[in-house]
C-alpha cells in the first residue's frame, strides 16, 4: 500500500479493519484505488501550478505563454532556439532592455548560434561634441602612434570618427549615421588541436618550425572567452579572430597558458613524462616572414632568436616558430585554428564509440595493432600524433575493423607511399577521425565478385595533388563517405558510392574531381550526393541522387577532351535537386536548380577554395540568393547547407524588428 492509502486505512474504526481483514481486505485495495487517484489528482494540480512558469511548465505549454507575451517563433536551427522554453524565458529579459546595444547583441548571440558584436554608429561619428554629453573616445583626427586603434580601423571594434554616410544600413552599403546600428556575426569557428609535435621546416636548417602538422603556414586563432553578463559588450577576447603580431605581443598573457589560445610545451624525455610548458618569459612574437636572396632564393626566416638563447620566436599570422637553441625533445603545440564547418579530421565532438580492442598513442606504429583485429574489432589513437602509415591494411573476409581517432583527437597519417586496402570478401573497413596525406588509398580489384564496404567518417584525405586521394578498383566495391574532405575519387564503373556533408576538391575547376581509376576518359562508379561541394570536372556512369550540392566544374580552355563539365553517362535514371550545375552539363531531370535557362550570371563566389584557409568552401555574401538561399529547405547549396546560415539570419532580423527601437536602423555584417 501506498503511504497515503496506509494513512486512510489507518483512521478507518478498529471494528472496520477487523472484519475487513477477517474478509480478505477488500475494503484496504479499495481506498489503495482512491489513494492512486488522489495522488494522481494532487499531481495534476502540482502541474498546473508549475504551467503557470516557463521554467518549469510541461513542453507543451511553452508555445502558449510565449502567445500570451506575443512570442514569435523561429527557425529551430540552433541549440538556444531549438526548443522555445529558453526563448520564451529571456523575452521578458530581453524587453528590459529593448534598445540597448547590449541587449541587441546578446539576441544576436542567442538566435544565430555566432559570436556578436554591436555597434552604436552615431557613437563614431565625427561632429561638434556638445559639452554635456562629451566622446573622449571619438578623435575625429587620430593619433597615427596609436597603432591599437589603428588595428581596428574600419572593422567592429572601431573607435576612430567617421564622416556620415547617406547609404542605407539595411543592404549592408552604409555604416556611420545617426539611426545606425551594426551587428557584426563571426562565422569561422576556433578548432583546438592539442599537443602536436610541432613540424621542422625540411628546406632550411633546424630551429624553424611550424605550428600546422602538414607544415604549411597556418595563422592561429583566438579561442573566445565566454561573456557573463547580458551588459557586456563583446571585445576581441569574447570572438574568434586570427590573432596578429602587435596584438598579441601586447597582450600575451590573455592568450598563452594551460587553457588559453595558444600553449607551448617540451615533451617529456621518457614516453611517462608529463610535457614540461614554456614559461612565458621565453616567448617572444616577432615577423618570420621569409628571407631571400637578391635571386628570389629563401635562405631563412626574418628575426630568428640569437643562438643559444632559451627564447622562442612565435609568429601567429603564419603559424611559424623559431628555437633559439636545437630541442632536446619534441616541441608540442596547442593552438587554434579557423575554419568554419565540423567536416574532415577534428577535435570537435563526434559521439561516443563502443570500448576499442587496441588503443595506441605517442606515435606509436599503428601496424602491430591492426595486424591484431584483422579478424574484427577496433584501433583507436588517444592523441593527435602524427602517425607513419602502414603500407597495408588488412582484414579478413565477413569481418570488420575500424580505425578511428578518439573523441577530442586530430592524429594524422604520414601515408608515404600509398596504403592498400587488402580487404577480404564481404569485409569492411571504417576510418573515422583521421587526416591522412602523402598518399593514395587504394583499394585493388579481387578475383571474385563479393562486395566489400569502405566507410570513412570525419576524415580529410587532403587535397592539393593530381593524384587521386582515393582509389577503388574492385567493381563490386561499396563505399561512403561522410562529414570528410578529399581530393580527387577515381571509382570502379560498376561501384558505387555515396557521399554527405562532403567536399571533393581537384584544386581547380577545370581539373578532374572523379573518374574511373584505369582511364580519365572512363565514367567512375554510381555516385549519390547530398549537401556536397565538388571542385573539378565529374564523370559518372549514373548519378542517382545529387541533391543541395555544388558543382564547380568547367572545361579546360585548350586541349579539352571532355564533353561537358559534370558528365553522366546513363540520364534516364537518377535525379539532380536544388543543386549548381554547370552550364553544358549532362545530366539526369533537373528539379529547381541553378542557374536557369540562359543565365550566364549566377555562379557561387567563395571566401577561398584553398584547403587550410579558415574560409575554405565558404560562399561569400555576393553569391546570388538562388544559391544562397536554394537548398531544399531554403537553406544554402553545398558543403554549409546544414549550418543553415540563411536561417540564422532570418532568425535575427526577425528578432530585430521586436527589439530595435523606433528611428534605428539595423545592418548584419560578417567579418569572417
Amino acid at each position: 500500500m501506498s503511504s497515503l492509502a496506509d494513512t486512510l486505512y489507518q483512521r478507518l474504526p478498529a471494528i472496520h479493519r477487523i472484519r475487513d481483514a477477517e474478509q480478505g481486505y477488500p475494503l484496504r485495495e479499495l481506498l489503495g484505488v482512491i489513494a492512486e487517484q488522489v495522488a494522481a489528482m494532487e499531481e495534476n494540480l502540482e502541474q498546473l501550478y508549475d504551467d503557470q512558469f516557463i521554467e518549469t511548465c510541461a513542453q507543451w505549454v511553452a508555445p502558449y505563454i510565449g502567445d500570451l507575451i506575443g512570442y514569435r517563433s523561429l527557425h529551430g536551427v540552433v541549440p538556444g532556439v531549438a526548443s522555445p522554453r529558453a526563448d520564451v524565458a529571456n523575452t521578458i529579459r530581453y524587453r528590459r532592455r529593448k534598445g540597448t546595444a547590449s541587449m541587441l547583441e546578446q539576441v544576436a548571440r542567442d538566435v544565430t548560434g555566432w559570436p556578436a558584436r554591436a555597434v552604436e554608429f552615431f557613437q563614431q561619428l565625427g561632429w561638434t561634441q556638445h559639452m554635456n554629453h562629451r566622446r573622449n573616445a571619438a578623435h575625429y583626427a587620430p593619433d597615427l602612434r596609436q597603432w591599437q586603434r589603428l588595428q581596428w580601423l574600419d572593422g567592429p571594434f572601431d573607435t576612430l570618427a567617421h564622416t556620415a554616410e547617406m547609404r542605407r544600413i539595411a543592404t549592408g552599403s552604409g555604416r556611420y549615421n545617426i539611426p545606425n546600428i551594426g551587428l557584426f556575426l563571426w562565422r569561422v569557428r576556433a578548432f583546438s588541436l592539442t599537443r602536436s609535435p610541432a613540424v621542422a621546416d625540411e628546406t632550411l636548417d633546424g630551429g624553424l618550425l611550424r605550428f600546422d602538422p602538414l607544415g604549411h603556414d597556418t595563422p592561429l586563432y583566438n579561442t573566445p572567452l565566454s561573456e557573463e553578463e547580458i551588459s557586456h559588450l563583446a571585445e576581441p577576447v569574447n570572438v574568434p579572430l586570427p590573432l596578429q603580431r602587435r596584438w598579441l605581443k601586447a597582450h600575451l598573457d590573455d592568450y598563452y597558458g594551460e587553457g588559453k589560445s595558444l600553449l607551448l610545451e617540451w615533451a617529456g624525455a621518457s614516453p611517462g613524462d608529463a610535457p614540461q610548458p614554456v614559461p612565458r618569459q621565453d616567448i617572444e612574437i616577432c615577423d618570420l616572414s621569409d628571407i631571400t636572396d637578391g635571386g628570389g632564393t629563401l635562405i631563412g626566416w626574418a628575426h630568428q632568436p640569437a643562438a643559444g638563447s632559451d627564447t622562442i620566436a612565435i609568429d601567429p599570422v603564419l603559424g611559424r616558430i623559431a628555437l633559439g637553441t636545437p630541442p632536446a625533445t619534441p616541441l608540442l603545440v596547442s593552438f587554434h585554428y579557423g575554419f568554419t564547418l565540423a567536416i574532415g579530421g577534428g577535435e570537435y565532438e563526434r559521439g561516443s564509440a563502443a570500448p576499442p580492442t587496441q588503443t595506441v598513442s605517442g606515435g606509436a606504429a599503428l601496424q602491430p595493432a591492426l595486424d591484431a583485429v584483422q579478424g574484427g574489432g577496433s584501433v583507436e589513437v588517444s592523441d593527435s600524433h602524427p602517425y607513419q602509415g602502414t603500407s597495408t591494411i588488412t582484414v579478413d573476409a565477413e569481418a570488420s575493423v575500424t580505425l578511428r581517432a578518439g573523441n577530442g583527437n586530430r592524429p594524422l597519417l604520414v601515408a608515404s607511399g600509398g596504403i592498400d586496402l587488402d580487404l577480404g570478401a564481404k569485409a569492411t573497413l571504417i576510418l573515422d577521425g583521421w587526416i591522412i596525406s602523402g598518399g593514395t588509398l587504394s583499394l585493388p580489384a579481387f578475383a571474385d565478385d563479393e562486395p566489400r564496404k569502405l566507410i570513412l567518417r570525419h576524415c580529410t584525405l587532403v587535397p592539393g595533388s593530381s593524384d587521386p586521394a582515393l582509389s577503388v578498383s574492385h567493381p563490386f566495391a561499396e563505399v561512403e563517405l561522410e562529414s570528410c574532405i578529399s581530393g580527387p575519387l577515381h571509382i570502379a564503373s560498376d561501384a558505387e558510392i555515396t557521399l554527405q556533408q562532403c567536399i571533393v576538391d581537384a584544386g581547380a575547376a577545370d581539373a578532374i574531381a572523379y573518374r574511373a581509376p584505369d582511364d580519365a576518359l572512363r565514367a567512375g562508379g554510381v555516385m549519390s550526393l547530398e549537401g556536397c561541394t565538388v571542385i573539378g570536372k565529374v564523370h559518372t556512369r549514373q548519378l542517382d541522387l545529387a541533391s543541395d550540392c555544388l558543382f564547380v566544374a568547367r572545361l579546360a580552355a585548350s586541349g579539352e577532351t571532355w564533353p561537358a563539365p559534370l558528365w553522366v553517362e546513363r540520364r534516364q535514371k537518377g535525379c539532380v535537386r536544388f543543386s549548381y550545375v554547370p552550364h553544358g552539363s549532362r545530366t539526369p531531370p533537373r528539379y529547381h536548380c541553378q542557374p536557369g535557362e540562359g543565365d550566364l550570371q549566377t555562379r557561387p563566389h567563395f571566401t577561398s577554395l584553398r584547403y587550410g584557409d579558415a574560409g575554405y568552401c565558404q560562399l561569400r555574401q555576393a553569391t546570388p540568393a538562388g544559391i544562397r538561399r536554394g537548398g531544399h529547405d531554403e537553406s544554402e547549396m553545398g558543403v554549409m547547407h546544414d549550418l543553415y546560415q540563411p536561417q540564422r539570419e532570418t532568425n535575427l532580423r526577425v528578432r530585430l524588428d521586436e527589439y530595435l527601437r523606433f528611428g534605428l536602423q539595423a545592418g548584419i555584417f560578417y567579418p569572417s
